[in-house]
């Protein structure tokens, strides 16, 4: 009996360590057919609306960076913060794309994309979800799935993913 429940656990150990392997120290490679740097060269009816946002994404292996540049014509931050109607905020961090979705999990930044804790706009987590409703060698048309907006993205710059070491 004892020689079965060695010969159990020796069987039992071999699968365990050769089943799980560790991940690798490596970034993921990301969507080949999105990296690069994609802008909103303008929003659709822009002149008519109260306030718009104008979108800029450089997606790099699995990371992604955003700015985002609001127009508006109506103050609703402390004078301080409202900068003639026009002002700038930054997100950084990964996405991921499943089917036609891309969903982005990041965080809002300062300007040098480090990590903002306090100050005017948008503070904390960045989670838009997009349907990707159409791409092309130069185009990329997404469907913001929280507000209905599209985005009509034009390329501005391909890039190539090349994996960094995480830290």
């Amino acid at each position: 009996m004892a020689k079965h429940a060695y010969w159990f656990l020796f069987v039992l150990s071999v699968l365990a360590f050769t089943s799980c392997k560790f991940n690798p120290n490596l970034q993921g490679k990301g969507n080949d057919s999105i990296q690069g740097v994609w802008e909103e060269d303008s929003v659709d009816y822009q002149d008519q609306k109260l306030q718009y946002s104008k979108h800029k994404f450089r997606f790099t292996c699995d990371s992604v960076y955003v700015t985002i540049e609001t127009f508006a014509k109506v103050n609703m931050y402390p004078d301080s913060c409202f900068n003639n109607g026009k002002w700038t905020e930054y997100a950084k961090g990964t996405y991921l794309t499943k089917e036609d979705t891309l969903m982005l999990t990041a965080t809002f930044t300062k300007p040098n994309f480090k990590q903002k804790i306090s100050g005017c706009y948008r503070i904390g987590q960045y989670l838009p979800a997009f349907v990707i409703r159409k791409t092309s060698k130069d185009s990329l048309y997404l469907e913001s799935i929280q507000q209905h907006l599209q985005l009509k993205l034009a390329l501005k710059e391909r890039t190539t993913c090349v994996q960094k070491p995480l830290n």
